[in-house]
């Protein structure tokens, strides 16, 4: 019976020792979320490009930059839990273009 109640502790807290990882895990994976947003930025030349090229990629939370000049887009990938797309447009707009979000 003794043996009983210690294997039945021993169960327990190792149950209780994945549930408590696998709950951390979870956290972790979700802390990773990135999504993408586009926007249409009032770009006129190569000079624009550069200056997005430069300033954009070290916005908090910003994992991925493509411009396409010729579109007049902008496709950012970023971290969720770091930034908002609202932020990021503010973040284009400080350098003093036109933004909007792009409709997918």
């Amino acid at each position: 019976m003794k043996n009983l109640t210690q294997n039945l502790k021993k169960a327990l807290m190792a149950i209780a020792i994945i549930l408590i990882t696998s709950a951390a895990f979870a956290q972790k994976q979700e802390v990773k979320k990135i999504e993408t947003v586009v926007f249409n930025v009032g770009m006129d030349c190569q000079g624009c490009v550069k200056k997005i090229e430069k300033n954009i990629p070290f916005e908090k939370g910003v994992k991925d930059l493509k411009i396409d000049f010729e579109n007049k887009k902008v496709t950012l990938k970023y971290k969720t839990k770091s930034t908002t797309k609202e932020a990021l447009k503010k973040a284009i707009e400080k350098l003093h273009f036109k933004v909007t979000e792009a409709k997918l």
